[in-house]
């Protein structure tokens, strides 16, 4: 068995209300094992044997998608890749004057345009680093939605590509 953890985008936002007891009742409804919902924003922690993760994603997608109607992106991955992507955040951020986040990116072309953002834009007191499968990202306090990144990465497009998460919720996945 290997344990993930699965992140969904958009869930408790925009008429889009799924509680966790649904949510978990959806992955074990996939015959998914040991599944946990970590916070109401849609984190869920689960084993799985001998599935890789796109056919993780594209399952629990469709399973959201059926059960609950609506446009459902889901990033998976091995629990061991969220301890790692946490253990190598480059900031060593004050968060009484900076939020911490790591915006997880469908692939790797994602993360490349989003790092060329980060080397080519003014940021406005922001940090932006480019990581595996990642882009890190330490925005100011009160600037999380209105920094030039944030506009960025806010923008239609990359809905069904990036998911944000506080470095603080991912050490509590971890």
């Amino acid at each position: 068995m290997t344990r993930y953890v699965a992140l969904l985008r958009g869930i408790s936002v925009g008429g889009v209300r799924i509680t966790m007891p649904e949510l978990g009742d959806t992955f074990r409804g996939l015959g998914l094992e040991a599944v946990r919902t970590v916070l109401a924003s849609g984190n869920v922690v689960f084993d799985a044997d001998g599935a890789t993760t796109a056919d993780l994603k594209a399952a629990t997608e469709r399973a959201l998608r059926d059960r609950f109607g609506y446009d459902a992106w889901v990033h998976v991955l091995p629990l061991d890749a969220v301890r790692a992507i946490v253990a190598d955040y480059p900031f060593d951020t004050d968060e009484a004057v900076h939020h911490p986040y790591v915006v997880f990116c469908a692939d790797p072309g994602t993360v490349a345009e989003l790092a060329e953002h980060a080397l080519a834009a003014p940021h406005d007191g922001e940090r932006l680093a480019p990581g595996d499968g990642v882009v890190y990202w330490e925005a100011p306090k009160g600037g999380s939605t209105t920094t030039p990144f944030a506009t960025l990465i806010a923008k239609a497009r990359f809905k069904p590509l990036v998911t944000t998460r506080n470095l603080r919720t991912l050490r509590r996945l971890a």
